[in-house]
């Protein structure tokens, strides 16, 4: 299986809140991204978050990635699961929407890893083409 390697940009744009006072506090945030390397890309999504005091936390997030990679042209969809906890710290699934690619990219699948370093964004993609 091939591996796609690289920094990424990322932007957040924080939106309004659920306006239910029976409802948590669900933290709603627009996405921005730049992908360079391999994946010279960008994506735009959402993402849906909520945390507590204890230190506990999980997202949800769905983006749309339009560019190339490896030289092939395409778009697909990431979504994301993650949860954070004290005992067990962070753990993320990040992984290719079935049947979602387009173009170059259709039957594309995979999982994407992601890194921060030092306030740097970076990606490992483990993908295959059908």
């Amino acid at each position: 299986m091939p591996v796609a390697r690289g920094p990424f940009d990322a932007t957040t744009v924080p939106q309004a809140p659920e306006d239910d006072p029976g409802f948590a506090a669900v933290a709603r945030l627009l996405l921005d991204k730049r992908f360079h390397g391999p994946l010279e890309a960008v994506s735009r999504g959402q993402m849906l978050a909520v945390g507590g005091a204890a230190g506990w936390g999980v997202y949800v997030a769905i983006e749309k990635v339009e560019g190339t990679l490896d030289g092939r042209t395409g778009s697909f969809v990431l979504h994301h699961n993650g949860t954070m906890t004290p005992a067990d710290g962070q753990r993320l699934s990040v992984s290719v929407a079935p049947l979602s690619g387009t173009g170059e990219l259709a039957g594309l699948s995979g999982t994407m890893a992601i890194d921060i370093v030092d306030g740097q964004h970076f990606y490992s993609f483990d993908y295959a083409l059908a």
